[in-house]
C-alpha cells in the first residue's frame, strides 16, 4: 500500500453493468459505520467518518465507466480536497517564484551585475522537497485509514486490487 506517488491510484475491470456495480458499492457503504460517502452518477467519494477523521485522513474517489461488457473502475486516493489544494498551490507558488527569480537573476547575470538572487532557486527547490516530504509523511499518517478503505472496497467487489 505504500507508494511514492502523491496520490495513489488503481484501475480495475469488472464484468457487469455500471449501475449495478455502483449500487452494490453504495449499498455496502450504507451499512458501514466507519465511512461516509457521496454518490453521484458515475462517481462515489468514500471518506472516513468525521468521528475518526484527522488532518491527514484519506478519501477514495471512484469513477465508473461502461465499456462493452465490462465496467472500468478507477480509484484515486488523496487527502481532503482542501488539503490537496494547499499542496497543489504550494507547488504552483514555488514554481512561479523559481521562474521569477530565474528571469531576474539571469538578467542581472547577463548584464554583468551581482546575481546572488539566483541562490534563491536552490532554496526554493529545497522548500519544494520539504513540501513533497510533508505529503509523504501525511500519506504515512493516513496509511491505516487508506488500507481500511481499500480493504473495504476489495471486500465489496470481491476481488484483489493493486494500487500503484
Amino acid at each position: 500500500m505504500s507508494s511514492f506517488r502523491i496520490r495513489p491510484r488503481f484501475k480495475q475491470l469488472i464484468k457487469g453493468q455500471q449501475e449495478v456495480i455502483e449500487q452494490q458499492v453504495s449499498t455496502a457503504l450504507g451499512a458501514e459505520k466507519q465511512f461516509v460517502f457521496n454518490h453521484l452518477p458515475g462517481h462515489i467519494y468514500i471518506s472516513i467518518h468525521p468521528s475518526h477523521r484527522h488532518f491527514w485522513s484519506p478519501q477514495l474517489h471512484l469513477t465508473f465507466e461502461q465499456e462493452a461488457e465490462n465496467v472500468v473502475v478507477r480509484g484515486l486516493y488523496g487527502p481532503n480536497p482542501s488539503l490537496w489544494a494547499v499542496f497543489f498551490f504550494g507547488y504552483i507558488v514555488l514554481g512561479l517564484l523559481v521562474l521569477f527569480i530565474g528571469v531576474w537573476g539571469f538578467s542581472l547575470w547577463s548584464l554583468g551585475k551581482d546575481a546572488t538572487v539566483l541562490w534563491g532557486i536552490p532554496v526554493l527547490g529545497a522548500l519544494a522537497l520539504v513540501l513533497y516530504l510533508a505529503s509523504q509523511a501525511g500519506q504515512k499518517f493516513g496509511a491505516q485509514q487508506m488500507f481500511d478503505i481499500h480493504h473495504f472496497y476489495e471486500q465489496t467487489v470481491k476481488d484483489k486490487v493493486e494500487v500503484s
